[in-house]
């Protein structure tokens, strides 16, 4: 059997819904990171507060509040990572046993696919945890970088080094804060792609609940809301 009759197990509706499902997770990616300065989303305006936290860990002495956390910060990555790869490996156990998952969705939801369609549906959700697992493992890198950084920042406020290498650092925490995110929305996604399971219309409504509550997250929550108050 060829991948075109393979393939021809998918209906339109399928390829529509799989189509939405990346396309959500690519525009609200885009807009997140990119959105303006009339309407930044929380990781934009949490940048802001990064930059300004390292301009005040300059003149803080001594810097174990800093430090610890940064501690923190890689303690978070390093668990969903950790999180992401196990994950990875259950559904990878499914797809091993293909099979078993079709006569079990035949008992539960009353779908007679083969194995194939159920294979193809997993590795759907094994891409997205996959992005989210390289997203977590290269933030915590750049977290141990920053603190690298952050502790090669002259302790005299008024050394010419002191505050170009504080900047360094915030834009790299920046950068690993930004991937962050990313594996949080791969996380989201591939969560989103279990619907799927259960038919196209169950991943079009999945898909669209996601986009709705990380929108509701970047744009219109009450965390946003404080964080807008610049004169706090």
């Amino acid at each position: 059997m060829t991948w075109t009759d393979r393939l021809a197990f998918f209906g339109p509706l399928d390829f529509t819904a799989v189509g939405l499902l990346f396309g959500a997770w690519f525009v609200i990616g885009v807009w997140i990171d990119n959105s303006s300065v009339k309407n930044p989303s929380v990781s934009n305006l949490m940048a802001g507060y990064r930059r300004e936290w390292m301009i005040q860990m300059v003149t803080r002495d001594p810097r174990i509040f800093d430090a610890q956390i940064l501690a923190s910060l890689r303690q978070g990555t390093a668990f969903f990572a950790s999180t992401s790869m196990l994950a990875i490996g259950g559904t990878l156990a499914l797809i091993g046993n293909g099979e078993r998952v079709s006569g079990l969705a035949k008992e539960l939801i009353l779908v007679s696919d083969p194995a194939f369609v159920w294979e193809m549906k997993l590795l759907v959700i094994v891409f997205f945890l996959s992005n989210a697992f390289l997203k977590f493992v290269w933030s915590n890198r750049l977290f141990g970088y920053t603190a690298v950084l952050v502790a090669s920042v002259p302790n005299d406020p008024e050394d010419t080094r002191a505050m170009p290498r504080a900047m360094q650092a915030a834009e790299v925490s920046i950068t690993a804060a930004r991937g962050f995110n990313r594996g949080l929305r791969g996380v989201y996604f591939a969560m989103a792609t279990v619907a799927w399971l259960a038919g196209p219309i169950t991943l079009v409504v999945a898909t669209l609940f996601t986009l709705g509550v990380i929108y509701r997250r970047e744009f219109a929550s009450a965390s946003r809301k404080i964080l807008m108050n610049t004169q706090a």
